[in-house]
């Protein structure tokens, strides 16, 4: 069930409440009997799974392409580095 957080629009007390998605939403504080709006929180975010991160297992073909882009890129780098240097 998930977790829904209300603030007071008279006094101003947060509070939070699990409930059901087909329960009815609280319409009054339980401190001063005001009426309280639901607030919007933000969602947290899970990866699971493989390719997340720099450090995972890639497929051998995206290890390939990735040697061959570093290595194109190292050539290009000496022959600027060597003609700079003349």
């Amino acid at each position: 069930m998930p977790l829904y957080a209300y603030e007071c629009e008279v006094c101003g007390v947060r509070f939070e409440r699990r409930q059901s998605f087909s329960d009815e939403p609280v319409r009054t504080c339980p401190e001063c009997g005001g009426p309280v709006h639901r607030l919007v929180q933000p969602v947290g975010i899970i990866f699971k799974g493989p390719g997340f991160y720099v450090t995972d297992n890639r497929s051998s073909s995206t290890k390939r392409r990735s040697k061959k882009s570093s290595d194109a890129s190292e050539k290009e780098s000496s022959s600027t580095s060597s003609d700079t240097s003349d």
